[in-house]
């Protein structure tokens, strides 16, 4: 499969902050009296961000958000902002590998600020430029709407079809498949739990990698090989 464009989610595909969010996020349910497993969590919420992530939580609870949920929320969030995330395996690398030609970008659900932050952190600061763009600042409807993909092809210069998107949620690639481009589902992350492929399988993603490198060999990037460091740590400081 040869493209002139890829873009990439952000966390779960080049960030290791999906696991670290939902066990989070099921301590304090469970806390809170809604016994809930990270497992749980991430069947209900990933991909999720705004007012679509607080819905999905009030529905769950069966009401309006504890006072203190957003304290709570922002005060891990800023820990993860100071400290760094790891990436998930090989993301570094591939990134590094890809030729510079070769236009890229993130469209993420969070914020551009912790993209910005966490791609620092892992010595990607430099590898998007500005083609970074986020469902709750550049467009109207976020994930699984395909707006923001749509967006993104559009400041690549480069037809949507001719893209290929790598997601790793249900939320995520819901939206990618509905934008028309090619899709490839990562589930190289540790919040990719068994059954995962097979519920992106569901959903239409007839692409599914385990790895960097079986993106790459969908992508026809020979070069890239998943013991290459890029410049980057590769982990959270």
């Amino acid at each position: 499969m040869r493209v002139d464009a890829l873009i990439f989610d952000f966390d779960g595909v080049l960030l290791e902050s999906e696991w670290a969010h939902n066990q989070h996020l099921a301590d304090y349910l469970t806390g809170i009296g809604h016994p809930t497993s990270v497992e749980e969590a991430m069947q209900h919420f990933m991909g999720l961000a705004g007012a679509d992530f607080h819905a999905a939580l009030e529905r769950r609870i069966g009401g309006p958000l504890p006072p203190d949920f957003h304290d709570a929320h922002a005060a891990i969030d800023a820990q993860a902002l100071a400290e760094g995330l790891e990436e998930v395996a090989g993301a570094v690398a591939f990134i590094g590998a890809l030729p510079p030609q070769l236009p890229k970008a993130i469209c993420s659900s969070s914020s551009t600020h912790w993209i910005v932050t966490h791609l620092a952190h892992l010595g990607l600061e430099e590898a998007f430029g500005e083609m970074i763009f986020s469902g709750r600042e550049h467009v109207g409807r976020g994930k699984p709407a395909p707006d923001l993909y749509l967006h993104a092809a559009k400041a690549l210069g480069v037809a949507i079809e001719r893209t290929a998107i790598i997601e790793d949620s249900a939320v995520g690639v819901q939206g990618a498949l509905a934008s028309g481009a090619e899709v490839i589902g990562l589930v190289a992350g540790r919040h990719c739990l068994p059954g995962h492929a097979e519920r992106l399988r569901e959903l239409g993603v007839e692409k599914i990698a385990a790895s960097f490198e079986k993106v790459a060999a969908f992508l026809d990037l020979p070069f890239y090989h998943a013991g290459e460091k890029a410049g980057g740590r590769g982990q959270g400081r």
